[in-house]
């Protein structure tokens, strides 16, 4: 695991403070959002899986600002806070875990499947590994056309040991495609340890294999995960390389709400308090007089307010027509097709 920074309150002398405090607010309100949407499953508003990005906001926010908004983003299933960073409304995100119409993809997809074409965000996927050859044909198309921009493709460290992660880094790394794979390492796919998992346990050394730039950095560190991605996102933009990023940190909760996380030991929930990324931040901020207790109380107060505001526009939102359940099977109408529901007659 690379080393967590320790930050002297000098460092923050070179960062706008407005900035500072934006990063500050942006992972605080991910974390808020993420508590409300499990509070939300637990009143069975929110169903199917539901997976929390909590212990991991540094990385979201971090690996946000160093996109611009024409940047593509494909991720896995812990993607309700990226799909914020993105710039969706916050109401339309809980909407969608919701399951209602004003939801990113109108209520069908649930915690697991944002999508949103204008912000970029070409979803959130269910199955592990599933967007990396979808993002390589991203990538491919922004060649095809001479564009600028850059394809980023997030994905748990579990991923890195699946056929579609090699195919799809040996691909971009052939054709120089402009996709820089961003390896979320929280130290556990689901309740295993990468140590039991992977013969090769720094993940981004894979990058090797396929001789594109592979670097490791510090996911606790919202600046450090911001400075490493953007340098990465750029250099894939300017000279079209792919490039592979590993951010650790840890899970602080169970692999999804109904996961007790009994297979971690007292001592590995402990340092993962210890590593909370919005304490460690807050705590730099405050002991470099760019914030202090009164301006966080405020900054929490109005995060309250404004999640509040997105759980009473998802409650409002009217749930889907049944009768619309097979309006998005295809992109086009399909003769023949079935729109039979389960209850309907056979004949």
């Amino acid at each position: 695991m690379t080393e967590t920074i320790d930050r002297a309150p000098d460092v923050f002398a070179v960062e706008d403070p407005d900035t500072l405090r934006g990063y500050l607010r942006d992972m605080m309100f991910v974390r808020r959002f993420e508590e409300r949407a499990a509070q939300g499953y637990s009143q069975a508003k929110v169903g199917g899986y539901c997976h929390l990005n909590l212990g991991e906001e540094a990385t979201v926010v971090g690996l946000g600002a160093a996109m611009r908004p024409t940047d593509y983003l494909f991720t896995n299933y812990r993607e309700h806070g990226y799909a914020i960073a993105k710039g969706i409304e916050p109401g339309r995100v809980m909407a969608e875990l919701y399951g209602r119409t004003t939801g990113t993809s109108k209520g069908w997809g649930g915690s697991m499947h944002m999508f949103d074409t204008a912000s970029r965000l070409l979803g959130g996927y269910g199955i592990v590994g599933g967007q990396l050859p979808l993002a390589v044909g991203a990538a491919l198309a922004i060649d095809y056309r001479g564009d600028d921009d850059v394809v980023v493709c997030q994905m748990g460290e579990g991923t890195t040991n699946i056929g579609a992660f090699h195919e799809s880094l040996n691909i971009a790394a052939l054709w120089n495609l402009p996709v820089v794979f961003v390896i979320i390492n929280n130290q556990l796919g689901m309740g295993t340890t990468v140590e039991k998992s992977s013969a090769e346990p720094d993940l981004y050394k894979r990058a090797a294999s396929y001789r594109m730039r592979g670097e490791q950095v510090d996911g606790t560190d919202v600046l450090a995960v911001r400075d490493m991605a953007g340098d990465l996102i750029e250099t894939a933009r300017r000279e079209g390389k792919p490039a592979l990023l590993e951010t650790v940190s840890f899970r602080l909760k169970g692999h999804s709400v109904v996961d007790p996380a009994k297979y971690r030991s007292g001592e590995d929930t402990a340092a993962a308090r210890e590593s909370d990324p919005i304490v460690r931040f807050r705590g730099d901020l405050i002991t470099a007089g760019v914030l202090d207790e009164s301006g966080v109380e405020a900054i929490a107060r109005s995060i309250e307010a404004e999640v509040d505001a997105a759980v009473a526009f998802a409650d409002a939102s009217p749930h889907p027509d049944p009768e619309t359940l097979f309006d998005y099977t295809y992109a086009t109408p399909v003769a023949g097709a079935s729109r039979r529901l389960p209850a309907d007659p056979l004949f």
